[in-house]
């Protein structure tokens, strides 16, 4: 009896001894094997592999797909003008050099994300304190801080073995000092604008007045030229007419004149003149002849 208990006892120590000293990589992950807290081997292909036994080796494994790091939310950054913006980020990043990893990081792969997070926010610092608030807020220029970032990270992922993927700003949001700094901005802006408008129209409706009055007088100085013009040849054409007139026919054209006298001095009905029976203006009220 004694004899078969030691037997199971030895088995199940082999048996113990077999299952600690074997281990699967999968496509997914590294294997690093320590060997008394010593970095002994990094496994980067899957399949089975072989190690010894606790405690005198252990195994950590490393996750190889594209992973995804959130910056803590609401940090604040300070741009070019000296204004607060609380920006949320995210980076995708992957292990590409197990070994500088583990050598830089330590056994504990969590520390990793510790210090990607202190490179992206030292990175962030920088870059958004170049700029105005202008030059992150918008959508392209945006894009361009994400990209200086992403190179600003580039050294400090590379001595940890480490390759960034993307870098993407998520939220970018005022602080509440910053959204009344802003607003203002914004209202002074308009205000500005409105007025330039109105003192583009008042200028506008000045410069049509002015034309329009330019043109007016114009028009009427053309119009009397012509009045006149017209005038004068007809006065012209009628001293002619007269002249013809009075060429062939003097006596008739005196009479005529004569008539076109008593025509504007009696105009009305209670027009009264006083003149000598004998003055030359009424020889024609005399009969026939008196006019010779």
């Amino acid at each position: 009896m004694s004899r078969l208990l030691a037997a199971l006892i030895g088995a199940a120590i082999v048996v113990a001894l077999a299952s600690s000293s074997v281990f699967v990589v999968d496509q997914h992950r590294y294997a690093i094997v320590y060997a008394l807290g010593e970095l002994r081997e990094v496994i980067k292909e899957p399949g089975l592999n072989f190690k010894a036994p606790r405690p005198f080796q252990s195994v950590v494994y490393l996750d190889k797909r594209l992973q995804t790091l959130d910056t803590p939310d609401g940090d604040r950054f300070m741009t070019a003008e000296k204004k607060d913006l609380l920006v949320d980020a995210f980076i995708k990043w992957r292990i590409v050099d197990p070994r500088q990893y583990v050598i830089a990081i330590g056994s504990n792969a969590d520390r990793g994300g510790e210090r990607l997070t202190q490179l992206v926010r030292n990175a962030l610092t920088a870059e958004i304190g170049k700029r105005n608030l202008a030059d992150v807020l918008t959508g392209g220029k945006r894009a361009d801080v994400a990209d200086a970032v992403r190179a600003d990270l580039m050294p400090g992922v590379r001595d940890l073995g480490v390759e960034v993927v993307d870098v993407h700003l998520k939220r970018i949001d005022f602080v509440d000092q910053v959204n009344n700094a802003v607003y203002e901005r914004m209202k002074a802006d308009r205000v500005r604008v409105a007025n330039e408008l109105r003192a583009t129209g008042v200028a506008e409706a000045e410069t049509i007045r002015a034309d329009a009055e330019r043109q007016r007088s114009v028009i009427l100085a053309d119009a009397q030229r012509d009045a006149e013009t017209i005038k004068g040849d007809g006065d012209a054409q009628a001293s002619q007419i007269y002249a013809k007139s009075f060429g062939k026919n003097p006596e008739f054209y005196r009479f005529y004149r004569s008539m076109e006298a008593y025509k504007a001095t009696f105009k009305g009905r209670n027009d009264v003149i006083v003149l000598d029976s004998s003055s030359e203006f009424f020889k024609y009220f005399k009969g026939p002849g008196a006019g010779k």
